[in-house]
């Protein structure tokens, strides 16, 4: 199952593992690149998050994406969501540059572990950064990867 807007794009999947077993690596920051299909994600410091406002680091290499020559960076990741097995969100940061575009992962309880919906939105973000970057920045088939990596990690 998945889905595309304008602004939106996601991927769904089931995962013969429960909810907790799935959220705990989503909130884990060194999961968030262990599940990372995109190749961007070089390595994470910080603390598993546990609420809304929660922050880590993420060392990134576009590189593997091959469409701008930014080098090795760091962004900072900040949670907006945080229901507790259920859904988790957060929007990126690099230095003085703030997108707000959110990525996120819904769960499911299902028959055979968890229906999970991992998404991109980019509703929020300035026209400023709209009209000078592509969106979403990481396509839909890369949050299907994604989800495969997140099976293959939990069951």
């Amino acid at each position: 199952m998945t889905e595309v807007s304008e602004t939106r794009i996601e991927a769904s999947r089931e995962i013969a593992a429960p909810p907790e077993k799935v959220f705990e690596v989503l909130c884990d920051p060194r999961g968030h690149v262990t599940i990372d299909s995109s190749g961007m994600l070089q390595s994470a410091d910080g603390e598993p998050a546990e609420k809304a406002g929660d922050t880590f680091v993420v060392h990134m290499d576009r590189e593997s994406l091959g469409d701008m020559p930014l080098g090795k960076y760091d962004v900072t990741v900040t949670i907006t969501e945080f229901d507790r097995d259920t859904h988790i969100e957060w929007t990126v940061g690099a230095q003085t540059i703030q997108l707000d575009h959110r990525y996120g992962y819904r769960l499911t309880p299902s028959a055979t572990g968890t229906l999970v919906t991992s998404y991109c939105d980019w509703s929020r973000t300035p026209e400023k950064y709209l009209s000078a970057l592509t969106f979403p920045v990481v396509p839909q088939f890369a949050l299907r990867a994604t989800l495969g990596i997140l099976a293959r990690t939990v069951e």
